[in-house]
């Protein structure tokens, strides 16, 4: 095993955030990380597909709840390691005066929040090191550069796969919702296994024996209950590549699910 001293990282270990980060093209991850990537790229070509699938809708809808729904907080949960179009880039580019906080658990995004620091003049860009499983803590912290009286945005992509129990999951988005106020957003991609059941275990499995944090996919049908009570913009919960596709975008399904949903 390796392990960096100085960050407390564990690079002998595949990380989610840095396969992510691998098969999106970026530098950082470390040779535990590629061949992990690799591998599984190999087994199954699609999760590539769905890493970029992922990153477009991200760009998209981010697009869409700062253009057409007049949103200009953001709270993104489970950021991952910086790549192109951050949230922030996005956002700041449509409305300069957009504020937005990043918040991840993992020690090597607190290494590249510089990265993230930068915003509009206008605007404004935070980091905090935090899990999704203490919402309440994330709120308090976010308060610090968000009016959460006003309506915020809620990301989180990739992320609430990582908490396997299902009502654990659906605990901690009802908690974190239920602090926002009327007009606010939820926004979840999730992984999946409807399309191909089989491959969704598969991959499930082998990272599960192999990489860290572990994982779940969920069906549609219980990804669609994390918006109980909200109203689900059309199309509803649908793969991530298939939410208000544009020219140009691949044409295909992918395992990660997505929705958004306004709070009435």
């Amino acid at each position: 095993m390796t392990h960096d001293q100085d960050s407390g990282l564990d690079t002998g270990v595949p990380h989610s955030a840095r396969l992510w980060n691998y098969w999106l093209g970026g530098k950082d991850n470390f040779a535990s990380d590629r061949a992990a990537g690799d591998e599984i790229a190999r087994r199954f070509p699609s999760i590539v597909d769905l890493a970029v699938a992922d990153r477009a809708f991200l760009r998209r809808v981010v697009r869409h709840l700062v253009e057409q729904e007049g949103i200009r907080q953001i709270l993104d949960i489970g950021t991952g390691l910086p790549t192109g179009d951050n949230t922030h880039q996005v956002a700041q580019s449509i409305a300069p005066d957009t504020r937005i906080v990043y918040v991840d658990n993992d020690p090597l995004v607190l290494v590249h929040a510089r990265a993230l620091l930068t915003s509009t003049a206008e605007g404004a860009t935070d980091y905090i090191e935090a899990d999704l499983n203490d919402p309440e803590g994330i709120l308090r912290e976010a308060a610090r550069t968000l009016d959460l009286s006003k309506p915020v945005a809620v990301t989180l992509l990739g992320i609430v796969h990582f908490i396997l129990d299902d009502e654990e999951s659906r605990d901690v988005v009802r908690r974190l919702v239920g602090a926002l106020p009327s007009g606010s957003f939820l926004t979840i991609a999730h992984g999946c296994h409807d399309i191909n059941r089989a491959e969704a275990d598969d991959i499930v499995n082998f990272w599960n024996e192999h990489g860290t944090p572990k994982i779940v996919y969920r069906s549609s049908a219980e990804i669609a209950r994390y918006f109980d009570g909200l109203e689900l913009l059309p199309p509803g919960v649908v793969p991530c590549s298939r939410w208000r596709p544009e020219p140009g975008d691949p044409d295909l399904d992918v395992n990660q699910y997505c929705g958004v949903a306004r709070k009435r």
